[in-house]
């Protein structure tokens, strides 16, 4: 018995982090969104960064592309700490969810692509 509660409590660990990474399939990729706008929170960690801004009244996540790709792509951390103005090219999630995949981030005159 307590080896099935152990196999079971295994399979949830599994199966929790699975469930809550994005699928790309589920933001709308017909409808690019370009905003200029402010991070007001920014995590540059793994297995993606993601941010916050505020956009049509309400609290967004923003997800960003894995850290590495981003410094190997010439984007520092701190050129998008929260506060600093960035122009983001996105897609927005299709249920309604306020959380949006970027692509593209530009920074000054330097522009960076994500994907």
């Amino acid at each position: 018995m307590r080896s099935l509660t152990l196999i079971a409590v295994a399979a949830l660990a599994v199966a929790v982090p699975a469930a809550a990474h994005h699928g790309w399939s589920s933001y709308d990729e017909a409808k690019p969104l370009t905003l200029t706008t402010r991070f007001t929170e920014l995590s540059w960690g793994n297995p993606h960064g993601s941010a916050k801004i505020t956009w049509q009244g309400k609290s967004w996540d923003v997800i960003l592309a894995p850290v590495s790709r981003m410094e190997a792509r010439g984007l520092s951390k701190a050129e998008v700490e929260p506060g600093k103005r960035v122009r983001l090219t996105g897609y927005a999630r299709r249920d309604g969810t306020a959380e949006m995949r970027i692509e593209r981030v530009m920074v000054g005159s330097k522009t960076v692509e994500l994907r």
